[in-house]
């Protein structure tokens, strides 16, 4: 259960062995004697009250993420925590706004850290990482709790909190934007120089939220993996349980596992080298079909894979549809592991029945049908029809984060930039392609739409694959460079790990591009490969 969330983290290690961004170009230290670590008086944001306020010179060393998700960053130099706590009168809410703010070798700049899951904010792990690379950094628990903490959902008479879900959703992340930077001008005496938002998955939709309704927030947005589209998405992956009850087959996880690794087989060499690497997705047409009959070895036993199997995993790569059969949003992509949101299990008496990722199964019990113990597996094809279009009615306006219009962050001269792995599990990747095509069209094209907005995809890798999971990028040294400097990034330097296990190195190509074998070279070095538009644009 762990490693599940674990890959829903909000950009940043959890152990101290993975990546961390370094955005490194040109920092400005402090000079002088530290600032005294104290609260200091700032105005509360629009809207809101101060209910506490408290100051704590931390000794730095290594930190230890709180709360189920854990990890730890080490060598973290000392620092002031300050921390505030706010309420919107008359919704009885309670927000936290911590602030790590470095006694020494400040940067001058500052970044905000996003969520996971159910959690708006960081444990610690990625303050740490933030104070580590010399930035002042802010986080917010909105008022909503741990990864998995949903006991806020709904109040005492069976009906959604619709102020801490306004607080999840968006205006929790404004509020930290304005409070933590007037932290920073109090505690240093100056402003920063630059302003950045980093997050991925939950972390990743509260970095577009910024962009869409807070514009000005923030010079730079990191937003990775990005749970945008939320009212539509978080249905969508409830889908492959609702096939697999329906059609009454679950495939076990070595049976997903051999449908994977049969269409990352056929479609390797789309990019015309047989490297372990399925560089456009979307071009893969592998039918599952043509595993029907093959025997797999599962426990020490042996397994034949039923067209009832092909059937389930066809409908789940296609993703959900309408009993009439109107598509209503994309699968799991070919290639990710199925077992993440297809997941089951066997009783002993031999019944063996769907296990639901939590983050699907809560919203449609708490927001959906505010019953914490409605059983998902009575859930039909119709039924979920209508779930899906209830959360849109309900909750598009509120947490959708799917607005293309981006003209306002265009304007004020920030710069967004995200990737996504090609094979994730939990956000179907194809939900961020279509956002960033709907853009375009509201920008007026692609070249003014990479002015300011850049997508990377990765090969093979898993949500929020690239902090450290499934290889590794630094987004953020590109997005400051960006930021800093104007220098575009036309790929995104990583390292990959593809089906053999391998540590490859591979330039992500800004979306349309993808990247092609040069037809010489060794294929483990990015320079072998180069950027071209596929097919049809």
């Amino acid at each position: 259960m762990k490693r599940v969330l674990t890959v829903l983290a909000a950009g940043v290690p959890l152990v101290a062995a993975v990546c961390l961004p370094t955005a490194s170009a040109e920092p400005r230290p402090s000079a002088g004697a530290p600032p005294a670590c104290t609260a200091p008086a700032v105005q509360a944001p629009p809207g809101t009250e101060v209910v506490s306020a408290a100051a704590d010179s931390r000794a730095g060393g290594t930190i230890h993420g709180a709360g189920y998700l854990g990890g730890e960053v080490p060598d973290v130099p000392a620092f002031c925590e300050v921390t505030f706590t706010l309420t919107h009168p008359g919704d009885g809410d309670h927000a936290t706004v911590r602030t790590w703010l470095p006694l020494t070798a400040w940067n001058g700049r500052f970044q905000a850290v996003g969520g996971t899951a159910f959690s708006a904010g960081d444990n610690g792990v990625g303050l740490g990482a933030a104070v580590k690379n010399g930035y002042a950094a802010t986080t917010t628990d909105a008022g909503v709790g741990d990864v998995l903490d949903t006991g806020w959902v709904l109040n005492g008479k069976g009906q959604v909190n619709t102020a801490l879900l306004k607080n999840f959703a968006s205006r929790s992340q404004h509020e930290a934007a304005i409070l933590g930077k007037a932290v920073v001008n109090s505690f240093y005496g100056k402003r920063a120089a630059f302003s950045y938002f980093t997050g991925c998955s939950t972390g990743g939709r509260e970095g577009y939220m910024e962009a869409e309704r807070y514009p000005d927030d923030y010079d730079g947005i990191l937003a990775d993996a990005p749970a945008i589209n939320w009212d539509k998405y978080v249905v969508a992956t409830l889908w492959p349980q609702v096939v697999m009850n329906n059609e009454r087959t679950y495939p076990t996880d070595c049976e997903f596992k051999a449908f994977t690794d049969a269409a990352v087989t056929a479609c390797d060499k789309l990019d015309g080298l047989k490297d372990g690497l399925v560089d456009d997705v979307s071009r893969c047409d592998f039918d599952p079909r043509r595993l029907i009959g093959t025997k797999v070895t599962c426990d020490g036993g042996k397994l034949t894979i039923t067209a009832a199997d092909a059937e389930v995993v066809r409908k789940i790569w296609d993703g959900p549809r309408t009993a009439s059969g109107r598509k209503l949003w994309s699968g799991v992509p070919i290639g990710a592991d199925l077992s993440g949101l297809a997941g089951s299990t066997t009783d002993t008496d031999g019944t063996t029945k769907g296990v639901p990722f939590q983050v699907p199964a809560a919203w449609t019990q708490l927001f959906l049908k505010k019953d914490p113990s409605f059983d998902l597996s009575t859930i039909t094809y119709r039924d979920f029809t209508t779930l899906f279009e209830q959360s849109e009615a309900e909750y598009g306006k509120i947490i959708g984060t799917g607005d293309p219009d981006l003209s306002a962050f265009r304007k004020s001269g920030g710069k967004l930039i995200t990737w996504q792995g090609s094979a994730d599990q939990y956000i179907p990747t194809q939900g961020t392609v279509r956002y960033r095509t709907r853009v375009e069209r509201e920008t007026g094209g692609s070249s003014r739409t990479d002015g300011f907005y850049r997508l990377f995809l990765a090969p093979n890798t898993a949500h929020c694959g690239l902090d450290g999971l499934d290889g590794s990028a630094d987004g953020l040294a590109a997005l400051t460079g960006w930021v800093e400097h104007g220098k575009a990034p036309a790929t995104l330097p990583a390292v990959l790990i593809n089906a053999g296990g391998e540590r490859v190195e591979r330039d992500l190509c800004a979306y349309p591009g993808v990247s092609r074998y040069k037809g010489e070279g060794d294929p483990a070095l990015a320079s072998s490969f180069r950027c071209v538009l596929p097919p049809g644009h």
